[in-house]
């Protein structure tokens, strides 16, 4: 099966969200280089839906090079409901807390281990450009469809294991993953990352109809 005919998924519903997530990219760069008061570029995103159980693998294969993984997580409910992600490198927010204060951005112990514990203000940084990304991608998203989102507050983690990171309950039959790749450029360095959204196949169902509908008011 191919990855966008996941729950009915086909390649033009893909490409409707491709767009719409474009806006959306656009929004959550506009929104962090206002907070992190430097330019900021968010890539149009590659847009895959995938079963929620090849997510594990769909990641591990991805980011594969890497010594381990940032996740903020956040809950997001109404019509279109679900688990979100964003998913960075480990080293992700120590690079970035060193563009942001270089004097904080170095561990006092001088240790570059990705692993060793987070940081208050390293913490803080990542759980409020998660915030910004899936706030705007969420929230924007249900904006352009004509409804509206709640949000659980979101939490952050470092881990080396991909099965510790992301909760294995939510990779149950019947639930699907929209996939979004992209490349953050904040300044001169360039990160790569992911925000999933995990959801019944029921709403991805209500996404695909929504989707259908925006684009009939142009036609």
């Amino acid at each position: 099966m191919s990855p966008d005919r996941e729950a009915g998924f086909e390649a033009v519903d893909a490409d409707i969200l491709r767009e719409l997530m474009n806006i959306a990219f656009g929004k959550a760069g506009a929104d962090l280089a206002d907070v992190l008061d430097m330019f900021v570029v968010l890539n149009v995103p590659d847009v895959q839906v995938i079963p929620a159980a090849r997510l594990h693998d769909h990641i591990g294969a991805e980011i594969r090079s890497q010594p381990g993984i940032s996740v903020v997580e956040q809950d997001f409910w109404g019509d279109f409901q679900g688990n979100a992600f964003l998913i960075l490198p480990a080293v992700a927010g120590k690079n970035l807390l060193a563009l942001l204060a270089p004097e904080e951005g170095t561990p006092a112990t001088g240790s570059t281990d990705p692993y060793a514990a987070m940081d208050s203000l390293e913490g803080d940084t990542l759980m409020e450009m998660g915030n910004i990304i899936i706030g705007a991608c969420v929230g924007k998203l249900a904006e352009l469809l004509g409804t509206v989102v709640s949000y659980s507050p979101p939490s952050v983690s470092v881990d080396d294991d991909l099965g510790r990171a992301i909760r294995a309950d939510l990779f149950e039959p019947g639930y699907s993953a929209v996939v979004l790749q992209t490349v953050f450029s904040f300044g001169n360095r360039d990160v790569k990352g992911f925000v999933f959204l995990v959801s019944s196949r029921e709403s991805v169902q209500w996404l695909k109809a929504a989707l259908h509908r925006f684009m009939a008011q142009y036609e």
